[in-house]
């Protein structure tokens, strides 16, 4: 068995190549992994180090929007799981072309070659920041789309794609939608690791407004965990929530961070929220539950303390990484 996984030098994409590859998916033993990833200033070939030595991965540095290398790379691949995206809410606000054209057109790319090259399942990685924003309750699967940055729409958009390549043409893919991330190996641009290596020098965090900004936060190992049974069971056509089930304020949150570090909120920072800031995110995970037998597994207390163990074990993966030409 071949799996292609683009963006396998991400963050998420990283830990799913990790433990396919150490056997963690026991429906995936022995199966050769193909890693495409364009390395862009979140994708490090040094996330795959404990597993570089494996005979049956493959590095191929290359771009989703490179038609003939895709195509090339699909034939004889039996499952995609596409995790290559750009994902920084802040950098689309800023510029969002590069969004439209590797979130949009690199998808379709490879919508286009997996239906050449009939593989037998495509699973396309997005996010819970599709649905927009939801005051109260959980948006289930069949929720409309009403996204509110030029990240999630981009996201949107391409979900829209796989749907459509499902219905026209019959491509065996499923949607997964994660809640916030977080675990080892996350560039510190994103909101963890920023708080976290920031806090271990003694600087101080940024809290966008007022801090009463909702976020459901997942596990990296319980969405990878959610993705792998999605890959082997999910029904073509179909989408899947998957949340961790610990919604927090970015206030609260920052608060367990201020406790991990024994530190006070003369550490936060308030600064001017983003534009167009979603107030509230949070998925009903029913669906995978129930049809899928999935369950975040990591709770967030032990998780959270193994993340800043991690950060702080391994200094010289992420201090590179924050310098202004990292």
């Amino acid at each position: 068995m071949r799996i292609l996984v683009t963006g396998g030098a991400g963050f998420i994409g990283s830990h799913f190549v990790r433990q396919t590859l150490s056997g963690r998916y026991p429906e995936y033993a022995g199966a050769d992994v193909v890693v495409l990833d364009k390395l862009t200033y979140a994708g490090n070939e040094a996330n795959l180090a404990p597993v570089a030595a494996s005979r049956r991965l493959r590095f191929v540095r290359g771009d989703i929007c490179d038609g003939p290398l895709v195509g090339g790379l699909m034939r004889g691949t039996d499952l995609v799981v596409h995790f290559a995206a750009e994902s920084h809410v802040d950098r689309s606000i800023a510029g969002s072309a590069e969004f439209v054209t590797t979130n949009v057109v690199g998808t379709h790319t490879l919508l286009q070659a997996a239906t050449d090259a009939a593989v037998p399942k495509f699973v396309h990685v997005s996010t819970d920041e599709v649905y927009g924003s939801i005051d109260s309750g959980s948006w289930t699967e069949e929720e409309p789309l009403r996204p509110n940055s030029p990240y999630s729409a981009s996201k949107a958009s391409s979900d829209l794609l796989a749907r459509a390549y499902h219905r026209t043409h019959g491509l065996p893919v499923c949607i997964t939608r994660c809640s916030n991330n977080y675990g080892p190996y996350q560039f510190p641009e994103k909101l963890l690791p920023l708080f976290v290596t920031n806090l271990m020098d003694g600087i101080r965090v940024p809290l966008y407004g007022d801090g009463g900004n909702v976020r459901d936060w997942l596990h990296v190992d319980d969405h990878c965990q959610g993705i792998a049974l999605v890959a082997q069971d999910g029904e073509p056509g179909q989408v899947y929530n998957i949340g961790g089930g610990t919604e927090l304020t970015n206030r609260a949150f920052a608060a367990r961070l201020l406790d991990a570090f024994g530190l006070d909120t003369s550490m936060v920072e308030q600064v001017p929220d983003r534009k167009g800031h979603d107030r509230r995110y949070s998925v009903n995970i029913d669906k995978i539950s129930s049809r899928l037998g999935y369950a975040p597994r990591v709770s967030f207390d032990d998780g959270l303390a193994a993340t800043i163990r991690w950060y702080k074990e391994n200094r010289a993966w992420w201090e590179q990484l924050k310098k202004p030409n990292g």
